[in-house]
């Protein structure tokens, strides 16, 4: 694993979803360096440290998370549960992006401590600018204890 700071965690099993989001961060300069996972035990084990990341520093990042909820191993609830109950990481901003319009998904995420629950516009520009509007937020105009 490079030593260069990540600057947003994709949490996403959908290999075309992923590669959108990226493209729109990138083509709008929003984000350098995106690390991308595709299911949540990997998700977990980038945030803690353990497994083939366990050479990366806990507290180094990432500033943000993109987190998709239906995913292989370990569900997108239970990742941002985990994140959000350890001291290390519970500030990260978690973005739900995801394809669930279910309620009890939505009020658990927040009961969790999502910072913002989006649904995937199903159409692509849609949904590249709904990214970019993501990255634009989040990482220029909003003010975060993290660096």
């Amino acid at each position: 694993m490079p030593t260069t700071e990540v600057e947003i965690l994709l949490v996403e099993d959908n290999p075309n979803d992923a590669e959108l989001a990226i493209r729109a961060l990138k083509k709008h300069n929003l984000a350098n360096h995106v690390a991308v996972v595709t299911d949540g035990e990997e998700a977990l084990e980038f945030m803690f440290a353990r497994g083939k990341y366990a050479k990366r520093n806990v507290e180094s990042g990432p500033k943000i998370i993109l987190l998709d909820l239906k995913l292989p191993k370990v569900g997108g609830l239970e990742v941002l549960r985990e994140i959000k109950s350890d001291p290390r990481t519970k500030v990260i901003p978690v973005i739900v992006l995801t394809s669930s319009k279910e309620e009890k998904d939505i009020v658990e995420s927040y009961k969790l401590g999502v910072n913002s629950y989006i649904l995937k516009p199903v159409d692509f520009d849609k949904f590249v600018e709904s990214v970019k509007d993501i990255g634009y937020y989040w990482l220029l105009l909003n003010q975060s204890p993290i660096r």
